[in-house]
């Protein structure tokens, strides 16, 4: 479980910490040094991090070339920058990981919400498969616009908490877009946002 304080003291102040911890409980991993890989609907396994500087190794080594998701929130390590030499330690440390997964997070959910059109408790459980799948009836919601400031609904007391599964993220679409719209490269935004495109792309659809 990760510490409660740290969460009040890391997570974006958007979004309420009953909706940070579930987030995390059902999407995120205990451990900052956590890397998981996925090529297509394949799980790659990797070596267990044991130091900082073997998970950036790590993602070093598949960013790119695979789905690499990262540390307490697993934020996918390639979003926003076009050469590995652009990774920062940040993506392993358990307070900057806990800012930006909840902030990128709170904006899917904010997607998810507006699509509903009020705080319903199935936005929540969409924006859980929307963040592990990058998608959102068909918008790659990791470079989407936000929508500002929206009412969302919160988890209610004694909620069950689903444990994170390491598979999870192959549903409904996989990260890597195998199932989802436009998955035929460099023209792909939730490849840009996921993976780094060292030829350079970052656009729009």
């Amino acid at each position: 479980m990760v510490d409660a304080a740290l969460i009040r003291q890391c997570a974006d102040p958007t979004l309420k910490p009953a909706i940070v911890e579930k987030f995390i409980a059902q999407a995120g991993s205990p451990d900052p040094l956590s890397v998981s890989v996925r090529s297509g609907n394949s799980v790659i396994l990797v070596p267990q991090a044991k130091t900082p500087e073997e998970a950036m190794a790590l993602i070093g080594q598949y960013v790119g070339q695979a789905v690499v998701r990262v540390g307490i929130t697993q934020y996918p390590a390639g979003l926003g920058i076009k050469d590995v030499s652009q990774l920062k330690p940040d993506l392993v440390d358990s307070c900057q990981n806990i800012s930006m997964g909840t902030a990128l997070f709170g904006k899917v959910y904010r997607i998810v919400t507006t699509w509903y059109g009020n705080a319903v408790d199935e936005a929540f459980e969409d924006a859980i498969i929307s963040w592990r799948s990058g998608y959102f009836e068909g918008k790659a919601v990791f470079t989407a616009a936000d929508p500002g400031e929206v009412k969302l609904a919160e988890p209610k007391e004694g909620d069950p908490v689903i444990e994170p599964d390491a598979n999870a993220s192959a549903k409904p679409q996989d990260q890597d877009g195998q199932d989802g719209p436009k998955a035929d490269g460099a023209s792909d935004p939730n490849r840009a946002g996921m993976r780094i495109d060292l030829s350079g792309i970052g656009g729009s659809r």
